[in-house]
């Protein structure tokens, strides 16, 4: 079952069970994913879907930063909810000690030892781990392993 399947059933089920805030979010992702295949005239395939979902959970982060500096918690949780429902959609994350082992294989894999190769393994495991960890995580991982 692709992705636009599933998004498909879980809003009819969100709309059933009177689930307002999953509703929305999914309605949300839908949103994002039309305008890319209006815009630029293409179906989009799982893997882009989740760079969708990606950047929809990056702009919420920012958006709560912003609210929590303007002290408005009702909105920093609203976020936050809406982040909980995107993030359902996303392979399943890698957690710290899993990221540390692929990294250091692929490290292992093109002989990578120095600081002056961070660009050239952010690279590679940008690409063999999209989606399943943010380039962030990578860049702090990668810079921590090269000390």
């Amino acid at each position: 079952m692709t992705l636009k399947e599933q998004l498909k059933i879980d809003l009819k089920n969100s709309m059933r069970n009177k689930e307002i805030v999953k509703r929305d979010c999914i309605r949300a992702i839908n949103t994002m994913i039309k305008q890319v295949e209006v815009d630029e005239r293409i179906e989009l395939d799982d893997k882009a879907i989740v760079k969708l979902i990606q950047k929809g959970i990056k702009q919420r982060l920012e958006a709560i930063v912003q609210y929590e500096k303007a002290s408005r918690e009702d909105l920093v949780q609203k976020e936050q909810e809406q982040i909980d429902v995107f993030s359902l959609y996303l392979p399943k994350q890698l957690n710290e000690e899993e990221l540390k082992a692929k990294l250091e294989e692929i490290m292992k894999k093109n002989d990578i030892t120095s600081k002056k190769e961070i660009g050239k393994i952010m690279g590679i495991a940008s690409k063999e781990l999209a989606g399943t960890v943010d380039g962030k995580r990578i860049s702090e991982m990668v810079k921590n392993l090269l000390v």
